[in-house]
This record gives structure tokens, sequence and C-alpha cells, in this order.
């Protein structure tokens, strides 16, 4: 059903905190986004993704295609759905063809 799953071998943690931190600042009306709040190790390189790419990296646990990543993502984030989409698609495609996310091609 292709759902989205992270490589199991790589490290990774969300930063809380700064999760936190990052989502009181945009709901201030501030920036903040593009700060990171996800850690990945890869290969002994440390990785952060910000907000939008911590969310999309949290949630390709297996369970969900890139149309649940989006409902889920528009629940979070005032932007049109079609813009979230391509954005949503651009990210998975990069983390696919780094080898950091697969589809699962199985059938449920």
């Amino acid at each position: 059903m292709n759902k989205l799953q992270r490589n199991p071998d790589i490290v990774w943690r969300v930063e809380k905190r700064r999760q936190q931190a990052v989502l009181e600042r945009m709901a201030a009306g501030e920036e903040g986004g593009d700060e990171g709040t996800v850690i990945l190790l890869i290969s002994g390189m440390m990785h952060q993704l910000n907000l939008l790419g911590g969310m999309i990296w949290t949630l390709c646990d297996g369970q969900r295609d890139i149309e649940q990543l989006v409902t889920e993502l528009q629940k979070e984030f005032d932007v049109d759905p079609t813009i979230l989409q391509a954005d949503v698609q651009e990210f998975v495609a990069d983390l696919v063809e780094r080898g950091w996310l697969s589809y699962d091609q199985s059938t449920d």
C-alpha cells in the first residue's frame, strides 16, 4: 500500500524542548520553523530535521502513505493542502533517494 517507513538502522530522537519552543514561537507569529527539532545519526554523521521534516519523519512509521501524512500534517499547519502535498512529496522523495525512508510495498 506504499506506506512509508524509516530505515531501522538510523538512530534518531525528537528534541522535545526545542520542538516545543519552536511551536510556541510560531504560534506567537515568529520565525523558527527551520530550527532542527529531530536529530538523526547516520554513518557517524549527525543530521537535523526542521519542524515539518521532523514531523514527517516521526509519522513515517510504516502505517501511513503520503496522503495520510498530508492529512495528519494539515491538522497542525494552516497551509494550502496542495502546497503541503507538494512539500511532503518532495521531502519524502529526497529521503527515499538517500535511503533514509522506504516504501512498504506489501498489501494489507
